[in-house]
């Protein structure tokens, strides 16, 4: 299968926590016709041995569709828990084709009891790249868009919540190339005069000597491609998160002329008494207000 889709990130040594976990899921990509069929008829998904998840084994799959699926692209739709992992090599998984350099391939033979459908599909809001998505059970119950999946750290998951809290437009998890490097950024917000980069550290990260250098040639890449970069240590996310944290962001995102998307009007935020506020275009609704015609 070849990747339209990749996750992965610094480590984040903060443990993790929060809502509690009822059976690890991976999300893993389908994206051509013929794996679809495989798993519908024969339920099982495959996976190179090389490339799997550290989080491993799943108990639980879950299926993101890329465009060859049309208008059921880039959307979780199915799901389903894990019976069986098998040690395949191609060659055993697809005895009908001819021999080739593949047939050699070791994979694991992941078979399902079952394949189930999602009462409501998780959509992904922008065309992205992602390969694998270590998440939970809970978040999977629970998550509207990809992004509500991710859960490498307990502080990327409080930003992300905050930023659904002041509809602000990020991508978690968003890779970015620079020679031959391949940097995962926690959040990518894209402004309208640049692009915002935020990364939520775990306390052991800034403490660590070894990683100033690593820190500094990421950023330092970042930065020769244009982009912004905001930091944030876990004391900050934890105890200064309205105090510190979200103000940075705005006015960081306000400096660089507001937010673009393509699913929302343009707009830039103004913080008051501890509150965020949009600054909304004219002829936009208000949250709470129902727009010129609707009941």
């Amino acid at each position: 299968m070849t990747p339209d889709v990749v996750s992965g990130s610094h480590d984040h040594p903060e443990p993790t926590s929060g809502a509690p976990e009822r059976g690890e899921v991976l999300v893993a990509l389908v994206n051509n016709l013929r794996d679809w069929q495989v798993l519908n008829d024969e339920l099982w998904y495959r996976i190179p041995i090389h490339t799997a998840p550290r989080r491993w084994p799943p108990q639980w799959m879950a299926f993101y569709q890329t465009k060859v699926f049309g208008e059921h692209a880039y959307a979780i739709h199915r799901f389903g828990r894990v019976a069986e992992i098998r040690t395949r090599t191609r060659a055993e998984l697809f005895p009908g084709e001819p021999p080739s350099a593949k047939s050699h391939r070791t994979y694991h033979q992941i078979i399902l009891e079952s394949l189930e459908t999602l009462p409501h599909p998780i959509v992904s809001r922008a065309w992205r790249r992602i390969v694998f998505v270590p998440t939970t059970l809970y978040k999977l119950e629970v998550a509207a868009e990809i992004n509500d999946l991710f859960d490498d750290s307990p502080l990327e998951d409080a930003l992300w919540q905050e930023m659904k809290r002041i509809r602000l437009p990020a991508e978690r998890q968003f890779f970015v190339a620079h020679d031959d490097d391949l940097y995962a950024l926690d959040f990518a917000v894209f402004c309208q005069k640049g692009r915002l980069a935020i990364e939520a550290d775990g306390d052991s990260w800034h403490a660590d000597p070894v990683r100033i250098p690593e820190d500094n040639r990421r950023n330092n890449a970042l930065a020769s491609l244009g982009w912004h970069v905001l930091r944030f240590n876990g004391m900050e996310v934890r105890e200064r998160m309205a105090s510190y944290c979200v103000p940075q962001i705005v006015e960081t995102v306000n400096r660089l002329g507001g937010v673009l998307d393509d699913l929302l009007p343009d707009r830039s935020y103004s913080v008051a008494g501890g509150q965020v506020y949009e600054q909304l275009r004219l002829f936009e609704a208000s949250p709470g207000y129902a727009a010129s015609g609707e009941q």
